[in-house]
């Protein structure tokens, strides 16, 4: 058993279990009765999701690396991820983070966000706090 760390949307691989959305906001256009048949996800948890500004201010730094300003959009990127683990040291997402790193030594889930580059997505940081937190990650 483990957890996967998945683009949210995309078919889901076998065994993968169920997805949990660690996004902000549901699929645009997309009804709630849909979001599990559309492969994007069966549970919501939005606490682990970066706070709105913090989401820009991510937005912002990966078009900057896609632009090739290497140099600005990692300086960028760096404040973002130390900004979110950060607000993720904080209680309940903590909590959460423990708990899920926790199930995946007895289950099969998945989170996972909508952006299609995971290197300049907040699941990237997820992933790494789930791995120090001693997680079962499938890659």
């Amino acid at each position: 058993m483990s957890l996967r760390i998945v683009q949210l949307g995309t078919p889901r691989a076998p065994g993968e279990g169920s997805r949990i959305g660690t996004v902000r906001r549901p699929p645009r256009g997309v009804p709630k009765a849909e979001f599990a048949s559309r492969n994007y996800y069966d549970t919501w948890l939005p606490e682990l999701s970066p706070e709105p500004e913090l989401m820009q201010a991510a937005q912002a730094a990966a078009k900057l690396l896609e632009s090739g300003d290497s140099a600005e959009g990692s300086k960028q990127w760096k404040t973002f991820e130390k900004q979110f683990r950060k607000q993720l040291a904080e209680a309940p997402a903590a909590r959460t983070l423990d708990l899920l790193a926790a199930l995946s030594h007895s289950g099969a889930f998945s989170i996972g966000c909508y952006c299609d580059e995971e290197s300049r997505c907040h699941r990237s940081i997820l992933r790494g706090l789930l791995q120090e937190r001693g997680a079962d990650i499938t890659a």
